[in-house]
């Protein structure tokens, strides 16, 4: 089952993708401004071709839990993203992703980095949660 992840930012959105056993998580490209018409077509295009069995949005959480207007931006584009696919959308937790990317370095670009450290903890969980 392969997964995808966003990093959902308004001028940049990170993307990375999992391999077919949920295993490994590996960042793909960034998409530039995804609220827009030609960055969403953009992005059900990448969706088209790598066929994920579900998406990940990273939802921004404040440290204390609460959310604020970039949460409730991620909440809208995932609710659009959703009405727009006939796959499961879910959100996910995304503190400390971009700091954990730039820690970590390496040669993608530090959206889709950030995407992949995501997806990473998104993958843990959801082993953890199988027998």
């Amino acid at each position: 089952m392969r997964i995808l992840a966003l990093d959902h930012g308004a001028v940049r959105t990170g993307v990375a993708v999992s391999d077919e056993t949920a295993t490994l998580a590996r960042p793909l490209t960034v998409i530039d401004r995804v609220e827009t018409k030609a960055g969403f077509a953009a992005l059900l295009a990448l969706l088209g071709s790598e066929a994920p069995a579900c998406v990940v949005v990273g939802l921004p959480v404040s440290l204390d839990g609460r959310e604020h207007a970039q949460a409730r931006r991620a909440r809208a584009f995932a609710a659009r993203l959703a009405a727009a696919l006939d796959l499961p959308v879910e959100l996910y937790d995304e503190r400390f992703t971009s700091r954990l990317a730039d820690q970590r370095g390496g040669q993608a670009a530090r959206d889709a980095r950030a995407a992949a450290t995501l997806l990473e903890d998104y993958l843990r969980t959801i082993g953890d949660r199988q027998p």
